[in-house]
């Protein structure tokens, strides 16, 4: 933009300086006044032209920040979205792992059956790790209550006081969220 003011202010002097030369003695004040006036109104237009360019500039910069923004947490606001929504899917089929865990438990008497249901309920881990869900079977560590819930006691003969003994139904956890504690039986001392 420097570049148009100087060629802008170039021409102006030189059609001044031409018109200068062009007049004679007797015209050449009052035209010289009015060329000089004409040159500042020039100068005082392109000085308002160049602050406007300006404010539409920064106008322009600040909504493409904004937009920008806008964009960052609106693609965070859906990641988290979808996030939750995983995670309360995950947590309704929890069930369905323990009651396929069940049945495993139970003798049959039918091969086949017993087979299926082992698949499946391999299938529905397999699913669940693949989406970033872990086990929390901690037999043998000392308690946490972040990961877990005492809801039996046992002796001092089951191993060290303080640690987990056994656990009655698994928890698991999606990255740091904990879906469903695992429920324990501590051991006291």
């Amino acid at each position: 933009m420097k570049r148009t003011k100087d060629q802008t202010k170039e021409k102006v002097e030189t059609l001044y300086q031409d018109s200068m030369e062009s007049m004679d003695e007797t015209e050449s004040q009052p035209q010289a006044d009015e060329a000089q006036g004409q040159l500042q109104n020039l100068e005082e237009q392109l000085k308002q032209t160049q602050a406007q360019r300006d404010e539409y500039l920064n106008m322009a910069q600040r909504v493409q920040a904004e937009f920008d923004n806008f964009r960052r947490r609106n693609a965070s606001v859906r990641s988290e979205a979808f996030d939750d929504g995983a995670a309360a899917f995950i947590k309704t089929m929890l069930s369905v792992c323990d009651n396929l865990e069940r049945a495993l438990e139970v003798e049959s008497t039918d091969e086949a059956l017993a087979n299926g249901v082992e698949l499946v309920q391999k299938q529905m881990m397999d699913a669940l790790q693949k989406r970033g869900v872990t086990v929390i079977d901690r037999v043998g560590e000392p308690f946490d209550p972040k990961l877990e819930d005492a809801v039996t006691q046992g002796g001092p003969d089951e191993g060290e006081p303080g640690s987990v003994a056994q656990v009655l139904l698994k928890g698991y956890r999606l990255g740091d969220t904990i879906l469903r504690h695992a429920m324990v039986k501590v051991i006291v001392g």
